[in-house]
């Protein structure tokens, strides 16, 4: 279920609540009782790992495009 996190107009609080998507717009209740919350935008991390490999010794660099690095025509 996701989690969407909230902040507290009237205390300045921050919390999250796991809520269906379906209810992700309705109105939330901060900890401290108050009604006046705001949803907050949350940043989407997203892990992996990526490796880049450097070019070959001696060879010169190569790219991509349509034939690989070669001339065209």
């Amino acid at each position: 279920m996701p989690r969407y996190e909230y902040r507290c107009r009237s205390c300045g609080d921050t919390f999250e609540l796991s809520r269906p998507m379906a209810e992700s717009g309705d109105p939330a209740v901060c900890p401290a009782g108050h009604g006046d919350t705001v949803k907050l935008l949350s940043a989407v991390a997203v892990g992996g790992s990526s490796s880049v490999s450097a070019p070959r010794e001696g060879g010169g660099g190569g790219g991509g495009g349509c034939c690989g690095g070669g001339c065209c025509g």
